[in-house]
C-alpha cells in the first residue's frame, strides 16, 4: 500500500494501513502528564546532552516510532534539513504540525532502501513492541540495514534504576497521586501499557546484547530511569 496524503499540508504515505497503538485513557494521562513544549524541551536536552546538536545538518534523519512528532520538530529546531518520521498510528502522525515526510508504517519491517538514511532515531517506542526479545531484534536488524555505513541510531529508553523504582513505588500510593498530577498521569500511563513496559524492563542483558550485535556502542548513558544509547553502523 502505498498512498499519498496530503491533509492540512502533512505530507503521509502508507507503507501500513496503521494501526491505534494506544487507547484514550492512555492518550488522556500523555497530554496530562506534561504540555507540547514541556515535551520539545525535554527532547532538546536529550538530544543535545547526546551531541546530535553537533551533527552535520544535511545528514538524513528518520524517527522511529515518531508520535504526534514533537521530535521531529526538535530535529528541524537543531538545524536538520532532512527529517522524516514512521510511525503505525494515522491519529497520532496527524496531530504533527510540521513539515517532515511522515510514513504509516511498522518499524519492524521498514520500506527505506538499504544504506540510504544516516541517522535513525528512537525516543521511546521500543519498549511497546509486543514481544521481546523476537520483535526488538527484527527493529535493530532493520534499522541497520537502512543505514548507511558509519550512520547511528540514538535510543531513548526506560530503563528499571534505582530512581525508577522509587517512582514506581510512588506511583502506587493514591495520596501522593492525588497532590501530584504529572505522576498519576505517569501510573495511568505505565497501567495502560503494563505488559509491554514490564516485559522491557525485565531484560536488561538481552536489550544490550541485542544493541550490541547490531551497533558499536558511541555512547552509553544509564540514569533517572532512562537508557541513553548512541550506536554507529560499522
Amino acid at each position: 500500500m502505498n498512498i499519498q496524503q496530503n491533509e492540512s499540508a502533512l505530507q503521509i504515505e502508507y507503507w501500513h494501513p496503521g494501526m491505534e497503538c494506544c487507547d484514550e485513557i492512555w492518550e488522556a494521562a500523555y497530554r496530562h502528564f506534561e504540555t507540547p513544549e514541556q515535551e520539545c524541551q525535554k527532547f532538546l536536552k536529550r538530544l543535545q546532552k547526546l551531541g546530535v546538536d553537533q551533527w552535520d545538518k544535511d545528514l538524513k534523519v528518520v524517527e522511529l516510532f515518531c508520535g504526534q512528532g514533537t521530535g521531529l520538530d526538535v530535529l528541524h529546531q537543531l538545524g536538520f534539513h532532512s527529517v522524516e518520521g514512521v510511525d503505525l498510528s494515522p491519529h497520532l502522525l496527524k496531530q504533527y504540525q510540521g513539515n517532515a515526510q511522515l510514513y504509516v508504517g511498522d518499524c519492524r519491517e521498514l520500506k527505506f532502501e538499504d544504506h540510504s538514511r544516516d541517522v535513525l532515531i528512537v525516543q521511546g517506542g521500543l519498549h511497546h513492541l509486543p514481544e521481546l526479545p523476537v520483535d526488538l531484534e527484527r527493529t535493530l536488524r532493520e534499522m541497520q540495514r537502512v543505514l548507511r555505513p558509519g550512520g547511528c541510531v540514538v535510543i531513548v529508553e526506560p530503563w528499571l534504576t534505582p530512581f525508577l523504582r522509587i517512582v514506581h513505588a510512588a506511583c502506587k500510593v493514591r495520596a501522593f497521586r492525588k497532590l501530584w498530577p504529572k505522576l498519576d498521569a505517569l501510573a495511568i500511563m505505565i497501567e495502560q501499557e503494563l505488559t509491554t513496559y514490564e516485559q522491557w524492563l525485565s531484560q536488561p542483558e538481552a536489550i544490550l546484547a541485542l544493541l550490541n550485535s547490531c551497533f558499536q556502542t558511541k555512547q552509553q548513558k544509564v540514569g533517572f530511569g532512562k537508557l541513553m544509547y548512541v550506536g554507529q553502523k560499522v
